[in-house]
């Protein structure tokens, strides 16, 4: 059975993973016949929100623990994540993506990537192994990879030109479709970023897990 890992950066759209993005991502992948090996950087979060009052909270909580709210407890330290027993990666959306696994949200184009992240992602890439990003994630793949990959996060003009001085060829993405880079063989689609349901968010994720499944060797 193949395996995709798929990182996760805590729970919940505003300091997390988007849980939406993150289900969907699961649930395509085991339709797919495709197993999903989640993963998780076991360090504090950035900042924790109150998603009902959509203020910052003065609580500490830690993103590993917090994803494993996602993945019902099944979840590992991204610091164990070795590439050679994965076929895939994909790291689903969120402004955890932009708080945990990068510093995207406060330093923009002069982010720094989770070292666990970019060492399993370029050891993934290294080995012809396809990439999927999600909604924001697809920001840290400039930082990660160090080629000018083509990708979406999909019409934010602001973000577009942050990727862009980064050094990513970005591309305008409806929220059903994807944005597909075959010789790095890299797929991301705007998810979120678009979505105003979930129905929406599903199709694009839908067809990029097919098509990282579909690149697996």
């Amino acid at each position: 059975m193949k395996k995709i890992g798929v990182v996760l950066s805590g729970c919940g759209v505003y300091d997390g993973s988007e849980i939406q993005e993150a289900v969907i991502t699961l649930l395509a992948i085991a339709r797919s016949g495709a197993e999903a090996v989640c993963f998780a950087p076991d360090k504090p979060q950035a900042d924790v929100i109150n998603h009902l009052a959509n203020n910052e909270s003065l609580e500490h909580r830690n993103v590993l623990v917090e994803a494993a709210r996602i993945t019902r407890g099944v979840v590992t330290p991204l610091v164990q994540a070795d590439a050679s027993e994965l076929d895939a990666l994909i790291v689903p959306g969120g402004f955890g993506a932009a708080k945990n696994l990068c510093n995207f949200a406060s330093l923009g184009s002069e982010c720094v990537v989770d070292i666990d992240l970019r060492r399993l992602a370029r050891d993934c890439h290294a080995q012809g192994k396809p990439l999927g990003f999600i909604c924001i994630a697809p920001v840290m793949l400039p930082k990660i990879l160090d080629v000018p990959v083509r990708l979406t996060i999909g019409t934010d003009i602001d973000t577009a030109e942050i990727v862009e001085e980064m050094g990513a060829e970005h591309v305008p993405c409806p929220v059903d479709d994807i944005v597909v880079d075959e010789e790095h063989k890299v797929v991301t689609t705007p998810a979120y970023m678009l979505a105003t349901r979930i129905d929406e968010a599903a199709l694009g994720i839908e067809k990029l897990v097919a098509r990282v499944v579909s690149m697996i060797a």
